[in-house]
């Protein structure tokens, strides 16, 4: 499989900035080039390149005031190998975290899905997630958690994705989140997925889907959307004037959301 990536970005930075970007494709993704540019009117920025525990590749630098343009593109050919997994993340991705309050949900996930366990239950949570929250862009704010995306029973995939994160971790299953691009996605964006620990691996599921999980590509991976951002910044405001995200592959296999996959 070959799929070709891109994002252009356009900022209005106030002053002083310290940025961190996630916009590359994770260690691990076969890649076959790449380009990445941080141009602050008309002069290209140097960046430091660091890596998480889980392979998201961070670029960091600081930035003066003006108008920043941000392009990068690639080009991935095949899949790339599960990312590893040590006793630490099945402990940190059954901990509740800022957005996906599992604590707080757990009486209504042992109400809905007690005694159900396995791959069962992960397809039980994520037919549930699915058929009681609409998608609906803009329709929900940065710091929304899990549980005021269930009052408000809509909202984008980061939203759908910490719903299901919290459910899986009520019933006792690691879960986190990935923020991908992802081939046949409408309204075309960057992505946010869960994968669920189950049998001694990583399985990928969406809720919303809207695109299919075989093709995806890993962006970064962690708790929820503190952890998987695109863009981190510090000292001062900035806008974003404009943001294009394009994705393709060279061939959109059929997804009936019920297959086990995993990210690659």
């Amino acid at each position: 499989m070959q799929r070709n990536v891109s994002a252009h970005l356009e900022l209005d930075i106030r002053g002083n900035t310290n940025m961190v970007f996630s916009l590359s494709a994770a260690l691990g993704a076969n890649i076959a080039s790449e380009n990445l540019d941080f141009i602050l009117d008309g002069v290209k920025l140097d960046s430091r390149e660091l890596h998480d525990i889980h392979g998201t590749r961070l670029h960091h630098f600081v930035s003066g005031a003006g108008r920043m343009i941000v392009d990068y593109n690639a080009q991935i050919d095949g899949r790339a190998e599960p990312v590893p997994t040590d006793e630490i993340d099945l402990i940190t991705y059954l901990r509740p975290s800022r957005y996906c309050q599992s604590d707080s949900l757990a009486p209504t996930a042992r109400s809905e899905f007690w005694g159900l366990t396995g791959h069962v239950l992960v397809r039980a949570i994520v037919d549930w997630v699915f058929n009681r929250l609409r998608y609906t862009s803009g329709s929900s704010l940065p710091t929304d958690g899990a549980t005021r995306t269930l009052l408000n029973r809509e909202g984008v995939c980061r939203d759908f994705a910490h719903v299901t994160i919290a459910m899986l971790r009520a019933m006792e299953v690691p879960a986190r989140m990935v923020a991908v691009y992802a081939p046949g996605l409408s309204p075309m964006d960057f992505h946010a997925v869960v994968e669920a620990w189950v049998d001694g691996e990583w399985w990928v599921v969406d809720a919303t889907r809207l695109a299919p999980r075989q093709s995806l590509l890993r962006i970064s991976t962690g708790r929820d959307a503190a952890d998987t951002a695109w863009l981190t910044s510090n000292w001062t405001d900035l806008a974003v004037m404009s943001m294009l995200v394009t994705v393709a592959a060279d061939s959109l296999p059929y997804d009936d959301g019920y297959e086990l996959v995993q990210l690659g």
